[in-house]
């Protein structure tokens, strides 16, 4: 469904969803309740098994990406579910974060172990930032008013996130329902559907949406960002409804312990599942290596994605793991028939 401008001035609370209880004024999965209590909190904090993560990894020089030509995408991951991403004349960045840390007022929560793989001096301009939801390590408010100060980019969210990041000083925001498609530059951006929750403050659980993008580039190339999700039917229906993308970026990391961690976030077997649902032409894991947000290692995520991929016969070419601040050009590249 295109949205119109005009659509953004209707309270997301009058538009027909079907994936918000209107009795107790929450959104919820279609697909399984995955609501967590404090008990099962508690729980994971009593047993808990971290496994080792350095204090600090310093990073690699390098390259610009090249120019995506038509049918490609020209990728940088950032860090955790930062990418930048380059289809024709758009710029889209996901989940911007450059705080120290993934909590309140950029300085409590966890803290990162990598510096960012693009300072935000060094961005190019910015066509659109999307933001999948409002957990910390994904909605960092400093960046976000950074980027509208000195870029001016559009904020796409997802619905109930408008109000919060525009009493935070940002200026040109939409939101989007799941489905719902918005024109931008030469290309559309369509919010889909995750498996996840919502919690920012002590009482506002599930009362915005949370989900992922899918954007096409008119006559050319196409990504999908998945957010933050469990493994799920909206995968296979993003596939369905929108045809196979270009390219995927799909989370690996924050995963143990998987009786608590299952239902929100996908393991990297899970994650090639999910390639393999959507039948994207090539795959780049994100969210891994920068927050201790579960209890594996740092570097089990990549250990268990080359497992996954090998049980699955995946490729490492069709399902990569860039370093942060690596480019790569992905896609299939446009040629012009012979006359």
């Amino acid at each position: 469904m295109l949205i119109p401008p005009t659509v953004q001035s209707v309270s997301w609370r009058q538009r027909a969803t079907d994936h918000f209880d209107v009795a107790r004024q929450r959104f919820f999965n279609p697909w399984k309740d995955t609501e967590k209590t404090v008990v099962d909190l508690l729980r994971w904090w009593w047993t808990a098994n971290p496994r080792p993560w350095p204090g600090r990894v310093d990073n690699v020089s390098h390259p610009p990406p090249d120019r995506a030509g038509r049918g490609q995408v020209a990728v940088t991951f950032v860090g955790h579910a930062s990418v930048l991403a380059r289809l024709g004349d758009t710029t889209l960045l996901t989940d911007p974060h450059f705080s120290t840390h993934a909590g309140a007022f950029g300085r409590l929560g966890a803290p990162r172990v990598r510096p960012p793989g693009i300072p935000p001096e060094a961005l190019p301009p910015i066509s659109v930032v999307f933001v999948s939801h409002d957990h910390y390590d994904h909605l960092d408010v400093p960046s976000l008013q950074w980027l509208d100060t000195h870029r001016e980019p559009l904020f796409v969210t997802c619905l109930g996130v408008r109000d919060r990041l525009r009493r935070e000083g940002l200026r040109r925001v939409v939101e989007l329902d799941w489905w719902e498609t918005l024109a931008v530059h030469d290309v559309t951006v369509t919010v889909t559907p995750a498996q996840h929750w919502s919690k920012r403050g002590a009482f506002d659980e599930f009362t915005t949406l949370w989900g992922g993008c899918f954007v096409r580039q008119r006559d050319g190339a196409s990504l999908y960002f998945a957010g933050d999700s469990g493994y799920a039917p909206c995968f296979a229906e993003v596939r369905e409804r929108l045809g196979a993308p270009d390219v995927a970026l799909l989370p690996i990391g924050a995963y143990e312990p998987r009786w608590i961690m299952q239902d929100n976030h996908m393991n990297p077997d899970e994650a090639v599942r999910a390639h393999l649902d959507l039948g994207a032409s090539a795959s780049v894991a994100i969210h891994h290596a920068f927050f201790r947000l579960g209890d594996e290692g740092f570097d089990e995520p990549i250990r268990d994605l080359e497992v996954a991929r090998r049980v699955h016969g995946v490729a490492a070419e069709a399902f990569r793991v860039l370093d942060v601040g690596e480019s790569a050009l992905l896609g299939r590249p446009h040629r012009h028939p012979r006359h």
